[in-house]
C-alpha cells in the first residue's frame, strides 16, 4: 500500500446535508460521490448559501442568479438529489461569523442529517493560488454550525420562534477536495453521472470563457489520482472532521 493511500469513508449512514457556497461547487469533484450515495437509497439535500449571481461577468446578478439556480436544480437531479435550498446570501462577499453559523444551523436542525458535506475550506487547493473566500467562510461555518445545532442554548430564537429542536446527530463533517484529505470513496460506477452534473452548468462554464473545457477530462484528472490512492479506477477525496457535543 502506498504512503498516500486513502481510507474508505464510512457508509453506514442514511442522510446527508451538503452545504456549499455556490451552484457548481459540488460538481467540481464530489457529485459522483453523491450519485453513489443516492443510488444506495440515502437521502441527500443540497444547501447553496448563495445563488452564484456574481459568477458570470456578462450577466448582471439579477439575471444570473435565476439561471444558476435552475442549472443547479438540473444538475442535482442528475445525481439523484431532489431538494435544493438557496439561502440567498450575496455572492462573493460571504463572511464567516455568527449570522452565517446561525443560517446553516437552521438548515441542520430542519433536515437533521447524519453527515454534513461541504467543500474544501483550507487556504488553498494544495498549490500557491488561494481558495475563494466564500468557500472558506462557508466551510468553516458549516463545521461550527454542526456544533451549534446540537446546543439548545445557541441560536435560541430558532427554538422559541421557529419550533426547531436541537440536532446533535451530525456524526462527521466531510470537506470535499481538501488538500489534507485522507479519506476517499469509490466513484467508478458513478463517474459519468458526475460528469453530466458538471456539464449541466452550461451557462456558467460558457460565461467563464472556457470554450475548450471538457468536464470529463477535468474531473478525470482528479478522480484517477484519487482512485490510485484508494485502489480503484475513480474516487473522490474528503477531509473528515469528527464531532463531539460535550464540553
Amino acid at each position: 500500500m502506498s504512503d498516500d493511500a486513502l481510507t474508505p469513508l464510512t457508509e453506514d449512514w442514511t442522510s446527508a446535508l451538503v452545504v456549499v457556497a455556490h451552484p457548481d461547487d459540488v460538481e467540481f469533484g464530489a457529485a459522483a460521490a453523491v450519485a453513489r450515495w443516492t443510488g444506495q437509497g440515502k437521502s441527500v439535500v443540497y444547501c447553496m448559501v448563495t445563488s452564484g449571481e456574481a459568477g458570470i461577468d456578462s450577466l448582471p446578478p439579477e439575471e444570473c442568479g435565476p439561471v444558476r439556480e435552475a442549472e443547479q436544480r438540473d444538475s442535482a437531479a442528475i445525481v439523484g438529489v431532489e431538494a435544493v435550498d438557496f439561502l440567498h446570501w450575496r455572492d462573493g462577499v460571504v463572511e464567516f461569523g455568527i449570522p452565517l453559523r446561525a443560517a446553516i444551523a437552521r438548515e441542520i436542525r430542519r433536515h437533521r442529517p447524519d453527515i454534513v458535506i461541504t467543500n474544501n475550506f483550507r487556504d488553498s487547493w494544495g498549490g500557491s493560488a488561494p481558495n475563494q473566500v466564500d468557500h472558506t467562510a462557508v466551510g468553516q461555518a458549516a463545521l461550527h454550525a454542526c456544533q451549534d445545532a446540537g446546543n439548545r442554548w445557541i441560536h435560541t430564537e430558532q427554538l422559541t420562534d421557529e419550533g426547531l429542536e436541537p440536532w446533535g446527530g451530525v456524526r462527521e463533517v466531510w470537506a470535499a477536495g481538501s488538500p489534507r484529505s485522507e479519506h476517499g470513496v469509490d466513484t467508478t460506477d458513478t463517474f459519468d453521472a458526475g460528469v453530466a452534473s458538471l456539464a449541466a452548468h452550461r451557462a456558467y462554464i460558457e460565461g467563464l470563457g472556457w470554450e475548450q473545457f471538457d468536464p470529463a477530462e477535468f474531473l478525470e484528472g482528479m478522480s484517477r489520482d484519487a482512485g490510485r490512492r484508494l485502489g480503484v479506477r475513480h474516487a473522490a477525496v474528503f477531509e473528515v472532521f469528527g464531532l463531539s457535543f460535550g464540553e
